[in-house]
């Protein structure tokens, strides 16, 4: 086995009397101004921390790939700055090169890289990544191919960007390059002997992915994987090989918990020099009764969707309603969603046999390839919709010929309320129920998939017999799309949906690190979490917690068994807490999240710098 890492063997103090004030700072990742998944939080929600320390020598760079892109750059042109001049360099050399503002907090610099306009030139850049490296790259591949052609870009304007430095003075250019997408550029750099500091952050091992979704018993047989070989299997040895070559070739190479360290020693090869951490912006209410008003009125947003999806089949108190939810990439088991699952079949069948008068609505917020929107799903809510406008209406009419009746009569009788309703209300009213009305089981999810019947959710619910039935405790929404305003279903943003919740659960097995659950407690909603997640991890040992707020399912020395039943246990607890203790949860919780603030969290990125810096010298 390999040594146990511990956060304590990184170097985590900033020499004060280091001075980085002479240096640029470029941070490259292929998800600046192109969302594909985590790597696109953790550099957004960063800049404005960046800036605190770095000013308008903090620049992004990135791939002009996104059809989106116009939508969150605003190019500029004629700016005075060296980090500018030197893209506007590459254009006089026949480069595709945009400089502007990436539309976000903060607005910082930044340069994005058309790689398709070098691919008249790939066949030598992929020929010199073999030539100086062995690195070799199928010719098919049109994403490896934009990898190539983007770290040969990136390369050539760090190049640049050096020879015009040292021609106007003795400035230091740092390149923080994240996840092999962007790693191309850094064995080039280092042959070439180009005067830039590298920095290689790493969010997840390629192939610890792979690994972790086919072997049951990954982290027993980690120590004993062959890279070359397992990476042959899954068809991905020139991403792996990139992987490595960044890691090795930089000047300071990092992740982002102990968890990846652990894999990086023997996947990678190189053990990390500084764990960088995640974190967010956290942006706190003033006053804590402000985080109920908030859970409040988004949770009334949900109690609509959970009407219109169940109350056409029969109903149940919402004021005795808990929502938990799960989310992100759909990896079944890396994910904990099979967990999740188990746990919520073994929570159903508890509270039925002890008579918990609560009803719990899970949520498992994903992607999955889906046909359409299940047309009955969509009906029930435009139908329910149809039936809040007629009752408003009939609010609406009531009220005003109730204070005239009251206000004219000379009795002081109350009126019969049904004499002031207008008969087309009334049968409007009865139409719409009758047609909203239906004697089938809820749906448990929201559109129809393509692989229906090989989905391991919708498998595991038949199985399990967890199918909305009226008399089960917990009901299930499958939602296999991410939720957005522009949705005719929940039509919310993601952080409100968040807020409006009572528990979110990511017991993953595989999770480098895990915004899922920092998103969670940044909007006072408690969590689960895992010791196999780094987020999970880096909270036992840094933060800790003798309440609730964030639980830890621990699965690296328990069996699927155990871990299943103390994940249970912990729910079954949960929802039999009152509402004053959820109420003061939710503030504790929130008061947790500071510790995840960028603030508090860049200083291990200035150490990555700082070590980067004096290697260099």
């Amino acid at each position: 086995m390999i040594d146990t890492l511990d956060s304590s063997d990184f170097p985590t103090s900033l020499d004060e009397s280091f001075e980085m004030e002479n240096a640029f700072l470029l941070e490259t990742a292929y998800e600046v101004c192109n969302q594909i998944g985590g790597i696109y939080t953790v550099i957004r929600s960063k800049v404005p921390s960046m800036q605190k320390y770095w000013g308008d020598r903090y620049c992004t760079l990135g791939p002009y790939v996104d059809p989106k892109v116009s939508a969150n750059f605003e190019p500029q042109e004629g700016l005075e700055t060296p980090l500018a001049q030197a893209a506007y360099n590459l254009r006089e050399r026949g480069f595709e090169v945009h400089v502007g503002y990436w539309l976000i907090t903060g607005r910082p610099l930044t340069i994005l890289f058309n790689p398709y306009s070098v691919y008249s030139r790939l066949g030598e850049i992929k020929y010199l990544l073999w030539e100086h490296h062995h690195i070799s790259t199928p010719a098919e591949d049109d994403l490896l191919n934009q990898v190539v052609a983007f770290g040969f870009m990136v390369k050539e304007y760090l190049a640049e960007l050096s020879r015009l430095v040292n021609e106007t003075g003795n400035q230091r250019i740092i390149a923080h390059m994240h996840e092999w997408m962007a790693g191309t550029a850094i064995p080039e750099l280092r042959r070439d002997h180009v005067p830039v500091t590298t920095v290689f952050t790493t969010h997840a091992t390629l192939l610890g992915r792979y690994l972790a979704m086919n072997d049951h018993e990954f982290y027993d047989h980690l120590p004993f994987f062959d890279w070359q070989r397992e990476a042959n299997h899954f068809n991905i040895l020139t991403q792996c090989a990139i992987e490595r070559a960044a890691a090795h070739g930089s000047h300071v190479f990092s992740t982002v918990s102990d968890v990846t360290a652990r894999e990086c020693e023997v996947l990678v090869g190189r053990k990390p020099d500084v764990i960088t951490p995640n974190g967010l912006n956290i942006q706190r209410f003033s006053a804590s009764h402000e985080i109920q008003n908030a859970h409040q009125l988004y949770k009334e947003q949900i109690h609509q969707f959970v009407m219109g999806h169940f109350f056409n089949s029969y109903s149940f108190d919402l004021d005795n309603t808990l929502y938990f939810f799960t989310s992100g990439r759909f990896e079944y088991r890396n994910k904990g969603y099979d967990m999740t699952l188990e746990a919520l079949a073994r929570l159903n069948w508890r509270m039925k046999q002890a008579k918990v008068n609560k009803t719990i609505v899970m949520f498992f917020i994903t992607r999955q390839p889906y046909h359409s929107i299940n047309p009955a799903t969509l009906q029930s809510q435009a139908l329910m919709e149809n039936i809040r406008e007629t009752c408003e209406n009939i609010e609406h009419q009531i009220g005003e010929k109730l204070f005239y009746r009251v206000a004219t009569e000379a009795s002081q009788k109350l009126p019969d309320l049904n004499t002031l309703v207008e008969d087309y209300w009334r049968l409007r009213l009865r139409r719409n129920l009758q047609s909203w009305k239906t004697p089938g089981l809820p749906s448990v999810v929201t559109h129809n998939l393509i692989n229906d019947g090989e989905d391991p959710i919708l498998n595991f619910l038949r199985t399990s017999n967890l199918i909305n039935r009226e008399e089960d405790r917990v009901k299930i929404i499958y939602h296999p799309d991410f939720i957005s305003p522009t949705s005719p279903l929940l039509k919310m943003e993601y952080s409100d949906f968040v807020r409006g919740c009572h528990l979110g659960i990511f017991p993953s097995y595989y999770e480098p690190w895990g915004y899922t659950p920092l998103e969670c407690i940044a909007r006072g909603v408690p969590t689960v979490t895992s010791d196999l997640a780094g987020f999970g991890d880096y909270y036992e040992k840094n933060v800790g917690s003798e309440r609730d707020e964030v639980f830890t399912v621990s699965r690296r020395y328990k069996s699927y068994e155990d871990a299943a039943s103390q994940l249970t246990d912990f729910l079954f607890s949960f929802v039999q807490k009152n509402r004053r203790f959820r109420i003061t949860q939710r503030y504790e919780v929130e008061n947790k999240s500071l510790h995840f603030d960028w603030g508090n969290l860049t200083m291990y990125y200035q150490k990555a710098y700082e070590i980067a810096l004096k290697r260099k010298e």
